[in-house]
């Protein structure tokens, strides 16, 4: 890990690193959200008699959306040729939390061989996949919450291995 921030150059400006020099590697990124909700409004979603159809699957689907449109959105990040893009949305019902909290929890998985990681691609499909559910439930509960979107694990490149361990949390 370096102690410097990579996108700020010597001067404090902002910059997108230079990666031509760095060899393509396999790179992964696991990701997670969670947007708590109503019980009812999990039950409406888990039921699929959401009043704008399947939530889950939009959401998978916008998840993967928009892991391929992260540099478009974040603008340091180099466009990627993404090789994996996978979402999940499972219900999490009460008493399944610590927290007890009810909703939809989300992971994805990108993968990519290249010059540079993968973790914004999996952060951003996470909170878009959250964000979907939102917009498609919003009409029956605003006020769910998004909340816990996080890196959860990377792999590749010159780094190697990172996972979340407990003293993250």
């Amino acid at each position: 890990m370096t102690d410097t921030l990579t996108h700020i150059d010597e001067q404090g400006d902002v910059r997108m690193v230079d990666v031509s020099q760095k060899a393509d590697t396999e790179r992964v990124a696991v990701a997670e959200g969670f947007i708590a909700m109503k019980p009812e409004t999990l039950e409406l979603i888990a039921s699929g008699s959401a009043a704008k159809g399947d939530v889950l699957a939009c959401a998978r689907v916008a998840g993967v959306m928009a892991a391929k449109k992260t540099s478009d959105l974040i603008p340091m990040c180099h466009p990627l040729n993404i090789t994996k893009a996978k979402v999940s949305c499972d219900p999490v019902r009460a008493g399944e939390r610590a927290d007890g909290l009810v909703g939809i929890h989300v992971t994805t998985t990108c993968g990519v061989t290249g010059k540079t990681g993968i973790e914004m691609e999996a952060l951003t499909a996470a909170s878009v996949a959250c964000l979907t559910v939102y917009d498609m439930c919003k009409a029956v509960d605003r006020g769910m919450q998004i909340m816990d979107v996080r890196l959860l694990k990377k792999d590749g490149g010159k780094t190697g291995l990172w996972e979340r361990s407990q003293e993250c949390e």
